[in-house]
C-alpha cells in the first residue's frame, strides 16, 4: 500500500490534478483536511471507502488511520489544501510514516498563490518590477518565524510577498512593510479563491486594512503586496520581442 499525500488545490473541484482526482477514485481509505478541503473535491471517492474528515484530529489520530490501513494493505488518499509543500504540515507526517516503514508520495496541488494571482489577473514577477515573488506568513498562534526572515526584511527585496496564514495579523502586516514599501504599495487580499464565496480585495498598505475590515475577513485569506500589483506601465518581456533571437525563434 501507499500513502498518497495529495494538493486539492485552492478549493474548487475542478482545479486538482488528474493524477489526483484518480488517486482520490481509487484509494479505499480518503483522508481530507475539511476545514480547507470542500467535500467537492473528495464527492467522487469509492462509494466502499473509508473517507475521514482529519480537522478535528489530532496528528497522532490521523498517523493511526494510516497504520491501521497500512496493516491491511489498503492506500489512503491523504487530501491537503493547495499544494502540500507549502504550509501543509506534511513534514511531521512523513517523518511518523519513515519510522513506522509506511511507504508515501506526494501529487503537487495548485497553490494558493498562483490561484490568487489569477482572480487578480496579475503576473506576480514583470520585467524591471519584480523577479522574484516570496511566500512568506507571520507570527500568531503558529509557531515563531525565524529570525532572519522577519516580514520587513524580506521586504527590503522589493520581490512581491504572498503572505499566507496571516490576515488575522493584517495590521502587523502593514506596520511591518509600510516604512520599507511605502503607503501607497499596492496591494490586495484574496478570501477563499477559487471557491464560491470568493472575495477581491484590492488597496494600497495605506487603505487595504479599512477595506477589509469592512469585507468581515478574518481568516483563510491570501495577502499580497507588491509593485508588481499594480497598473502602470512597465517593460515588456524579452521573451516574445522580434530583437530576441533564442533556440525557437532564431534571427
Amino acid at each position: 500500500m501507499t500513502v498518497h499525500f495529495i494538493g486539492a488545490g485552492p478549493g474548487a473541484a475542478d482545479l486538482i490534478t488528474v493524477r489526483g482526482q484518480a488517486l482520490i477514485r481509487r484509494a479505499p481509505v480518503v483522508l481530507y483536511a475539511g476545514s480547507l478541503v470542500p467535500k467537492a473535491v473528495i464527492a467522487e471517492a469509492r462509494e466502499d471507502a473509508r473517507v475521514v474528515d482529519t480537522a478535528p484530529l489530532t496528528l497522532e489520530a490521523i498517523v493511526a488511520e494510516m497504520r491501521h490501513a497500512h496493516e491491511r494493505g489498503l492506500d489512503v488518499a491523504r487530501v491537503h489544501s493547495g499544494d502540500p509543500s507549502l504550509y501543509g504540515a506534511i513534514g511531521e507526517q512523513m517523518r511518523r510514516l519513515d519510522a513506522l516503514a509506511i511507504p508515501y508520495d506526494v501529487t503537487p496541488g495548485v497553490p494558493s498563490f498562483a490561484a490568487a494571482a489569477a482572480v487578480l489577473k496579475r503576473e506576480l514577477t514583470l520585467p524591471e518590477v519584480a523577479q522574484t515573488v516570496i511566500l512568506t506568513r507571520t507570527s500568531t498562534r503558529s509557531s515563531p518565524m525565524p529570525e532572519n526572515e522577519a516580514l520587513a526584511r524580506l521586504a527590503e527585496t522589493r520581490a512581491t510577498l504572498a503572505i499566507h496564514l496571516s490576515v488575522a495579523n493584517l495590521a502587523g502586516v502593514i506596520r511591518e512593510l509600510t516604512p520599507v514599501l511605502g503607503a501607497d504599495c499596492p496591494a490586495a487580499v484574496v478570501y477563499r479563491a477559487s471557491w464560491p464565496d470568493e472575495v477581491v480585495i484590492r488597496g494600497t498598505l495605506g487603505d487595504i486594512r479599512e477595506r477589509v475590515k469592512a469585507a468581515g475577513i478574518t481568516r483563510t485569506a491570501l495577502i499580497v503586496v507588491g509593485r508588481a500589483l499594480g497598473k502602470g506601465a512597465f517593460a515588456e518581456s524579452a521573451l516574445y520581442s522580434p530583437a530576441h533571437g533564442h533556440t525557437f525563434r532564431r534571427d
